[in-house]
């Protein structure tokens, strides 16, 4: 676990319950572990947007029907939008 031995993480340990004392040690971890879950949760919801923002994106062949539908002036307006980028 991150390169840290049984004693070194014993040596945290003890650091930690003088700090803070044995009363307040389950809050604190409590609140780590509640940290940790929401952490969890955005970084899945931040997958499933990526996911589903990549899923939508429309196919070559998609976007050239939809240009061949299109009418003269919007095909104009359409290339006068791509060529300023």
């Amino acid at each position: 676990m991150f390169g840290l031995g049984f004693q070194e993480l014993l040596i945290i340990f003890i650091i930690i319950l003088l700090l803070f004392g044995a009363k307040k040690l389950p809050e604190l971890a409590r609140g780590l572990g509640k940290g940790i879950n929401e952490f969890k949760r955005a970084q899945q919801g931040l997958e499933e947007e990526i996911k589903s923002a990549v899923s939508d994106k429309p196919t070559d062949k998609e976007l050239a029907e939809k240009i061949s539908k299109m009418s003269d002036e919007e095909k104009a307006k359409l290339a006068e939008l791509l060529s300023k980028k």
